[in-house]
C-alpha cells in the first residue's frame, strides 16, 4: 500500500474505495467522496467526528485490535471486516485494510484505511451455504430412500417371489392356482425391475 497522500491522489474520487485517516485522537481527520457520500445521510460531516460512529458497537474491539497491530507493524498492512450502519437500522458489511502513518520523525501521527463493501458478496455467500446444507439434505433423503428401496423394499418383494417359486414346485395344484401364482411370479418381477431402474437413477 502506497503512503497515505499518494493514496489520497488516487483514490478521493473513487467511486468504488472507501479511503479514511483517524488521527490520533480517534476522530476521522479525512474521508474521501465515497465514504461521505454513503454515511452523511446517516452520520452528516464525519471529520472531527469518533472513528467509532459509523460501527457496530461490537466492531470497534477489531478496530482497537487490528490499529495496535498496524502501529506496532509500520510496513505491514492488517485487514478487517466491520460492520457499517446502513441508517436503516442495520449494517452494511465492508472489509478493510489498515496501515499506521509515522511523521518524518517516526512519531505516529494515525491510521488510514482502504475499504469497499461486501455486503452483496456476504449475502451471496450466506445463499450458497444454504443451497449448499439444503443439497447436503437432498442427497442424505435419496441416500435414505435409496437404502429403503434397496433393502426394506426389496426385502419382502424377495420373499414373496420365493414363495411364489416354491408354490410352482408344489403337487396337486389346480390350473387356477397356478394361473394365481404366475400372476404373482410376473407381477414381483415387474415390481423388482421398478426398483432396480430408480435405483439406478441414484
Amino acid at each position: 500500500m502506497p503512503d497515505f497522500e499518494e493514496t489520497k491522489k488516487l483514490l478521493d474520487d473513487s467511486t468504488m474505495y472507501y479511503l479514511i485517516s483517524v488521527g490520533m485522537d480517534s476522530n476521522y481527520s479525512y474521508v474521501n467522496k465515497r465514504y461521505q457520500k454513503i454515511f452523511h445521510n446517516v452520520h452528516g460531516d464525519l471529520v472531527g467526528q469518533h472513528y467509532s460512529v459509523t460501527m457496530h458497537p461490537d466492531d470497534t474491539k477489531i478496530c482497537e485490535s487490528v490499529s495496535e497491530k498496524a502501529f506496532g507493524n509500520p510496513d505491514q498492512v492488517f485487514p478487517a471486516v466491520i460492520r457499517k450502519h446502513d441508517g436503516q437500522g442495520g449494517y452494511i458489511t465492508t472489509k478493510w485494510e489498515y496501515k499506521a502513518i509515522f511523521d518524518d520523525n517516526n512519531v505516529p501521527t494515525g491510521m488510514f484505511c482502504i475499504g469497499h463493501d461486501i455486503t452483496e458478496l456476504i449475502l451471496n455467500s450466506s445463499e450458497l451455504k444454504d443451497t449448499k446444507e439444503s443439497l447436503t439434505k437432498t442427497q442424505d433423503n435419496l441416500a435414505q430412500i435409496y437404502y429403503i428401496q434397496s433393502h426394506v423394499v426389496r426385502k419382502p418383494l424377495a420373499n414373496i417371489m420365493g414363495l411364489s417359486i416354491l408354490l410352482e414346485t408344489m403337487e396337486n395344484i389346480t390350473p387356477e392356482l397356478k394361473e394365481v401364482i404366475l400372476m404373482i411370479n410376473n407381477s414381483a418381477n415387474e415390481l423388482d425391475e421398478v426398483i432396480r431402474n430408480i435405483a439406478a437413477m441414484q
